[in-house]
């Protein structure tokens, strides 16, 4: 089993910060790289950020400047640092990780179960 733990949502004013954590738990062998994912409200669910395990982040364009992404290789934890919120990034942020569980399966991808984010103007 392998569990991502998602923390750190909440209501903040426009301006505002957030950070958002997450840590994947259970039989993991080896993680290739962990991201954060958003879905608005009649939206499709898109790329936040992402980092791999040598440290390379891949931003959307949406949240270049603002948002930063960070990991912990020994703690396999993931961490996004959001800065100068808008209303529109208000969403369900999910973690996401694409991991091993043994030296000779192929990565797969797991999601965490998402945390609110509720940015007002």
């Amino acid at each position: 089993q392998v569990q991502l733990v998602e923390s750190g949502g909440g209501l903040v004013q426009a301006g505002g910060s957030l950070r958002l954590s997450c840590a994947a738990s259970g039989s993991i062998f080896s993680i290739n790289a962990m991201g954060w994912y958003r879905q608005a409200p009649g939206k499709q669910r898109e790329l936040v950020a992402a980092i791999t395990a040598g440290g390379s982040t891949n931003y959307a364009d949406s949240v270049k400047g603002r948002f930063t992404i960070s990991g912990d290789n020994a703690k396999n934890t993931v961490y996004l640092q959001m800065n100068s919120l808008k209303p529109e990034d208000t969403a369900v942020y999910y973690c996401n990780a694409d991991l091993r569980r043994s030296s000779w399966s192929r990565p797969s991808r797991y999601w965490g179960q998402g945390t609110q984010v509720t940015v007002s103007s």
